[in-house]
């Protein structure tokens, strides 16, 4: 067993204390210390140096059915983590390897070999493994990709545009020669969609008070593909203005993640079957036997600055509850992170 200097014996953590019915609030999470633990045959330390904040976290708090199994009462948070081993019990890792995995909200981590993923850090600063060169970005990969199937030429629209997601999808869009057309919300995100990421167009939510006829303007052609990560009112306009054949990759609905009761939105099975629409709701697990080549691709783009990426960084596990609530709130602004070392 390898083994490296300084490592404390308590660490803080954050667990989960209240499933709410609605908005989260930061009394549903306590931090609290704990026992430092010390890996078995097979696993590693990992002293964690971001924690990533994502929308699915949400449904994990609830007790109900889903791809996953939510968060247990006093358990910790779950969550992708990239860090540092700094204890080994496993042949294939080393003290000072960077790596990644789902290690939820606490400063220090047991990781199992099977899963963990080493992170090259010459490629791009460590807290991509969370973001661009981690699950947001594989998220945009596939689900643009592999559910969208863009054609150049063609039109595609992604909500939360300057997201973890939504900021990549758009950039590969334009690699694939497509138009692409964000929605965001407030006149610096949409700035930053259209003049730093290369969006064609960039629709600002909170500003329109017509999204069809922004919509339309943004679209003269119509549109082809939808990337939804918002579900709501927004991507009602959007299926009213779609076109023959459209394919929607639905990835998320943020504007529902707190709702305490499901919302009515237009009825358009009717426009769907006339115009042949095609909407396939995917996890990006669904395609993790071809992360490999994806990832490599997605490196390449990185490295080259083909795909650009803006993070919004927040230091202090203490920080996370808030940061979270933030995030669903939309307040963020990049991929969301928690800085821890």
């Amino acid at each position: 067993m390898s083994n490296a200097a300084a490592i404390p014996k308590t660490h803080r953590r954050v667990v989960l204390v209240r499933r709410p019915p609605g908005e989260p609030a930061e009394t549903d999470f306590r931090v609290e210390e704990a026992p430092v633990p010390e890996p078995r045959h097979g696993e590693v330390l990992v002293k964690v140096h971001y924690l990533s904040l994502d929308p699915y976290q949400r449904g994990r708090m609830r007790d109900a059915a889903s791809y996953a199994a939510p968060v247990g009462l006093n358990e910790v948070m779950t969550g992708g983590t990239v860090g540092e081993v700094v204890k080994s019990a496993h042949d294939g890792f080393r003290v000072g390897d960077i790596v990644e995995d789902r290690l939820g909200w606490q400063e220090y981590a047991i990781g199992s070999g099977a899963t963990l993923r080493k992170v090259d850090p010459s490629i791009a600063p460590i807290s991509t493994a969370n973001g661009v060169l981690g699950m947001p970005g594989m998220t945009a990969y596939f689900g643009l990709l592999q559910v969208g199937q863009p054609k150049p030429g063609e039109t595609v629209v992604v909500s939360a545009a300057s997201g973890a997601v939504g900021q990549v999808v758009g950039q590969i869009a334009k690699l694939m020669g497509c138009r692409a057309v964000g929605i965001a919300g407030g006149a610096k995100k949409c700035a930053f969609v259209t003049d730093e990421l290369g969006f064609d167009a960039c629709i600002d939510y909170k500003a329109e008070k017509n999204l069809d006829a922004a919509l339309q303007a943004a679209c003269p052609h119509g549109i082809d593909v939808y990337f939804d990560n918002v579900g709501g009112a927004i991507s009602d306009a959007v299926l009213r203005n779609l076109n023959f054949f459209a394919r929607i990759a639905l990835c998320g609905s943020i504007s529902q993640y707190n709702a305490t009761s499901a919302e009515m939105g237009p009825r358009l099975m009717g426009t769907f079957v006339g115009k042949r629409v095609t909407a396939r709701g995917f996890i990006v697990f669904d395609f993790a036997q071809h992360y490999g080549p994806a990832m490599r691709q997605m490196g390449e783009w990185v490295r080259a600055g083909k795909v650009k990426y803006r993070e919004d960084v927040v230091e202090g596990i203490d920080k996370a509850p808030r940061a979270f609530i933030g995030m669903l709130r939309g307040e963020n602004f990049g991929k969301m992170l928690v800085k821890l070392a």
